[in-house]
């Protein structure tokens, strides 16, 4: 029935505006009944950052941005989902128009600058189906106005933990003034040391919490050394790379939308979000697991995401020019990749490229 559903409003929200086709979309999936899935194949199975995911395709941050649907999207697939941007107070973000497609480029354009309904609203809303089961992880920023930005975030972690399966930091969206120089050195190393410190506070309560660190595909490897060295260092659960990217690559054709500001995800983001996937996995030696995303659209660059060091996968872009059906199509894709190549897991598979990646010319 779903897959019906969305093959018939799919060409309807394609001639909505973006932001308005997204909101009729989290309506759609408060309302349509959907049963469980089957189970997935057991080859699909993925143990990261202490915790069991039945698949390891997972939708990003950005699509259920109030925690209105989380147990939807589980029952659409998905093996785990990551609600939020959270702040701490609400706040409307950036005016409108604040988000655009690509449509030549299967891409899409954003500049809506953490709009959330706030802490007290996700936070009840969490915790009214905590006894659900399914991963879902909380994705927390700080306000726009805030004074003490990593106490925004130590804030978020202390209200969240009792329901949060995962935390993700976000230091890297480009649509908060000041946000991404978080990911400056010195900064870096003190938020990390507040919100580490804070879930071991809040561990002896609520257990422990993963805390991920989600960072931009725009640092330049000189600060992705840094970058990574300090996630090692507070010993961070893992990383998602990348965030949206402020680039512009020669190669857009939706030439008017493309001088739009805010940060460009999916298909122009691949290749670079890819090659800062490989660099961060030989950096990281293995420390913790990473989450690869930005521009994964099919089974064939989810595996190349996989082969450049990604555990997990993360997409959002990708849903709205294929269609739920994505996820079935990459999942089956990966189960057909590992009974061809006769690994046995995915595990098996994670970061084979990586190092040759790192040889080769940087993508324009």
């Amino acid at each position: 029935m779903i897959g019906l559903f969305d093959r018939l409003s799919r060409p309807l929200m394609r001639a909505l505006d973006p932001e308005d086709a997204h909101m009729l979309a989290i309506r759609a999936l408060r309302f349509l009944p959907l049963a469980r899935p089957a189970p997935d194949e057991p080859l699909l199975a993925v143990r990261a950052f202490g915790l069991n995911f039945p698949n390891p395709v997972g939708i990003a941050a950005g699509f259920d941005k109030n925690a209105d649907v989380p147990d939807a999207l589980l029952r659409l697939g998905f093996g785990f989902v990551e609600v939020g941007t959270v702040t701490p107070r609400p706040q409307p973000g950036n005016p409108r128009p604040r988000l655009f497609r690509l449509e030549r480029d299967h891409g899409v354009i954003n500049r809506l600058g953490f709009n959330s309904e706030g802490e007290v609203v996700v936070l009840k809303r969490l915790a009214a189906r905590a006894q659900e089961g399914g991963i879902v992880g909380v994705n927390i920023g700080a306000n726009r106005d805030s004074a003490d930005f990593a106490g925004d975030y130590v804030r978020l972690i202390e209200a969240f933990a009792p329901v949060a399966s995962y935390f993700t930091v976000n230091v890297s969206s480009p649509n908060t003034p000041g946000l991404r120089d978080l990911q400056q050195a010195r900064s870096l190393d003190d938020l990390l040391a507040r919100v580490v410190d804070a879930r071991e506070r809040m561990s002896k309560k609520a257990g422990p919490t993963p805390v991920l660190l989600k960072i931009a595909p725009d640092l330049t490897l000189a600060e992705l050394d840094d970058v990574v060295g300090i996630a090692r260092k507070h010993r961070v659960d893992g990383m998602i790379v990348g965030n949206t990217t402020v680039a512009r690559p020669g190669s857009l054709r939706a030439h008017d939308k493309a001088k739009e500001t805010g940060g460009l995800s999916g298909r122009p983001l691949f290749k670079l979000a890819t090659r800062m996937l490989a660099e961060t996995f030989v950096r990281a030696e293995g420390a913790f697991p990473l989450i690869g995303t930005g521009g994964i659209d099919s089974s064939a660059t989810a595996i190349a995401k996989i082969k450049a060091g990604a555990t997990l996968l993360q997409f959002y872009t990708g849903l709205v020019f294929q269609g739920i059906g994505l996820v079935a199509e990459i999942k089956s894709g990966l189960v057909a990749a590992l009974r061809r190549g006769n690994r046995g897991s995915l595990a098996n598979m994670v970061g084979i490229d990586a190092a040759t990646m790192t040889a080769e010319s940087w993508p324009e």
